[in-house]
């Protein structure tokens, strides 16, 4: 088949699209912008790219099937061609991956507010260490597995990051009620994508339908220390495991420790000792993540078995994936990070990883409002409890939208409640004045620091700037 992406440059489109063509399809795809590495990937595998949109081009490649990316709506002239003409056929993204990649095979959905790309990644990284040859699609950029992207083995388990953001401009379901789970991760439950939900019964509400297409031979795995998850319980017609710290969980996280390299803990699996861990991950957070990375991966190759057989080899060296904690500098007197968060539970997650981790260094947060849900003023309250966790903080610009019909965050306000509780703060109006006040607040030659940028985006350059 010839297949059409349009928006073939995203990670996801981009990574789908190498999926396809693995499987020996004709793929082309358009873009607006088209950048390395991305670009390099998809033209080393023979993907065609075409800059920009245009109708009568796309008529004149006469695809079988067109791709339509969910940044895409009416008024594209691509978009407007599909719909005038009828000429040819177009499914959204999630739909695409169920018909080449996800169709009959067992798949492992991960799921939640949070962590999604860090178990995904783990998920597929202890099914290859395991010699299990898996399929996956993992959102961001690994480290491990070293791509992002693969089709494995048809008979072996497929590892699929589960965004319950839309699928399309015509297909306002979650992406992930397309995957045919067969074991489904629930990591966590909170509002967010506070431009397609409403409030978190909305959220929960679309959760709750994913749960009721889980098979009775399959598996739901849920965080037994999250009452939103839990909320949706109980589920009668499919085998139901609890993880977490509570004593009635049946995949228990115990002796869990923060150490100047990473952390370690043990797994308990009902009540007997499964696996002591020791990595170079930091964070409770992340020690529930490997759980239910290990505990989905054994499950999928037994089938229900005890996973105590399940080695998790390799575990203890897996790096993560990039944008997730990652070191951008380190110095005796200074250590720069990445981090992809923005919704104030992360926040407050990996601030206060950082402070058990690095009790001895002056903690500074440097924060981009830029998610539909971070930007929004509703989110100020639980951003200033997350924000406090650090000794100072740099609120960046707020990111606009042209069509705003919400109350945008006053970053003013939140600077100032951020000083009521003793942090020094300061709200930017420029992401360059911004990079400005993060200089004056390192400018101490006395002290050893730690300073984490904190966005989903690129924080307007800034964050190469600083390291630079």
């Amino acid at each position: 088949m010839r297949i059409y992406f349009l928006g073939v440059a995203g990670t996801a489109m981009g990574n789908a699209a190498l999926l396809v063509r693995d499987l020996g399809h004709e793929v082309i795809g358009s873009d607006q912008a088209v950048y390395p590495p991305m670009s390099d990937m998809l033209r080393d595998a023979g993907v065609e790219i075409l800059e920009g949109y245009s109708a009568e081009r796309l008529g004149e490649l006469k695809p079988d099937l067109v791709v339509v990316g969910n940044a895409f709506s009416r008024g594209n002239v691509e978009v407007e061609f599909l719909l005038d003409t009828r000429a040819f056929a177009f499914v959204s993204l999630p739909e695409a991956l169920y018909r080449f990649a996800l169709k009959g095979r067992r798949n492992i959905v991960v799921t939640g507010t949070h962590g999604k790309t860090t178990t995904s990644a783990l998920a597929a990284y202890l099914l290859q260490q395991a010699d299990a040859n898996p399929g996956f699609l993992i959102g961001g950029a690994p480290l491990d597995p070293e791509r992002g992207w693969s089709n494995g083995d048809l008979a072996a388990p497929f590892v699929i990051e589960g965004d319950e953001y839309d699928s399309a401009f015509f297909d306002k379901r979650s992406k992930f009620i397309h995957y045919a789970p067969h074991v489904v991760i629930l990591n966590n439950l909170e509002f967010d994508h506070a431009d397609i939900f409403r409030d978190l019964q909305d959220v929960k509400r679309t959760f709750d339908h994913l749960i009721r297409i889980v098979p009775r031979n399959g598996f739901l795995l849920v965080n037994g220390d999250d009452e939103n998850a839990l909320s949706l319980l109980p589920v009668s017609w499919t085998r139901v495991y609890q993880v977490g710290l509570a004593s009635d969980c049946d995949l228990r996280i115990e002796h869990f420790k923060t150490t100047q390299e990473g952390s370690s803990f043990d797994l308990v699996w009902q009540g007997k000792r499964w696996l002591s861990i020791d990595w170079k991950m930091t964070g409770l957070f992340n020690a529930r993540n490997a759980a239910m990375a290990c505990l989905a991966s054994a499950l999928s190759l037994s089938d229900g078995a005890s996973p105590m057989a399940f080695e998790a080899k390799g575990i203890d060296a897996f790096r993560g994936v990039k944008r997730r904690q990652q070191i951008l500098q380190k110095t005796e007197r200074r250590i720069v990070m990445e981090d992809f968060a923005h919704h104030p539970t992360a926040i407050f997650e990996i601030l206060s990883a950082l402070k058990n981790r690095y009790p001895n260094r002056i903690l500074i947060a440097a924060f981009e409002p830029r998610s539909n849900t971070s930007r929004l003023d509703i989110m100020r309250e639980p951003m200033l409890k997350a924000l406090a966790r650090a000794d100072r903080v740099v609120i960046g610009a707020v990111k606009q939208r042209s069509s705003a019909s919400v109350e945008i965050m006053d970053t003013e306000a939140l600077a100032e409640g951020l000083r009521g509780r003793g942090v020094e703060a300061v709200a930017s109006r420029s992401n360059d004045a911004a990079l400005e006040s993060l200089r004056s607040f390192c400018g101490n030659a006395n002290e050893s620091q730690v300073v984490a940028f904190l966005t989903n985006g690129s924080f307007g350059g800034i964050i190469e700037r600083f390291v630079d």
